[in-house]
């Protein structure tokens, strides 16, 4: 398989948790899922409630969707605590450290979030994987257009940033443009 043919992984990240049932960070995650799986993109997600569980609902409302689209990455043993959006369930029994899973996907969209998110992004940035930050309450708002530190992600110096986004079109569109340009993964030797 070559990077051409192989259909990509995009994490939706946000808070696992929200107040309440009709928050805005739903239906924006709701629309990024279903505007990736028409895309040609597959959803990972941590695989709980909120954010997550809205990404993979909107994947699974794509008329594109096929069995296996929506990933959830655990950070429990039991795949039981999943969310039934997910078609595929890695119960990693890695606590916190399922993070770095997620957020090695090819690329990132961060949907508000607080501490489990801000963690996500700034792991997806020394992956050098893109994130794109959608204009909503959390991480991703205070994040957007931010360039973390000074290391040097892609050739484009004007790409080494979080990139900002008001609405999930725009957010979508954008990390597509983004990732041919972020294929060099970071490798350990």
């Amino acid at each position: 398989m070559t990077e051409t043919t192989r259909r990509r992984v995009v994490a939706v990240i946000g808070d696992s948790k929200l107040d309440e049932p009709n928050d805005r960070k739903i239906s924006i995650a709701r629309e990024c899922g279903r505007l990736l799986v028409d895309s040609g993109c597959r959803v990972m997600t941590g695989g709980m409630s909120g954010v997550m569980d809205a990404a993979m609902q909107g994947a699974r409302a794509s008329a594109s969707y096929r069995e296996g689209d929506t990933i959830g990455v655990l950070p429990s043993h039991d795949p039981l605590d999943a969310a039934s959006s997910a078609d595929i369930v890695l119960a990693t029994g890695l606590s916190l450290a399922r993070n770095i899973i997620v957020a090695n996907a090819d690329g990132v969209i961060a949907v508000g979030g607080g501490a489990g998110t801000l963690s996500e992004i700034a792991l997806a940035w020394q992956l050098r994987r893109p994130v794109v930050a959608v204009e909503a309450e959390g991480w991703s708002s205070r994040l957007g257009g931010v360039r973390l530190d000074s290391r040097k992600r892609t050739v484009n110096d004007e790409e080494n940033l979080v990139h900002a986004a008001k609405v999930p079109g725009d957010a979508v569109a954008l990390l597509l443009q983004l990732l041919p340009r972020h294929t060099k993964r970071l490798r350990f030797v």
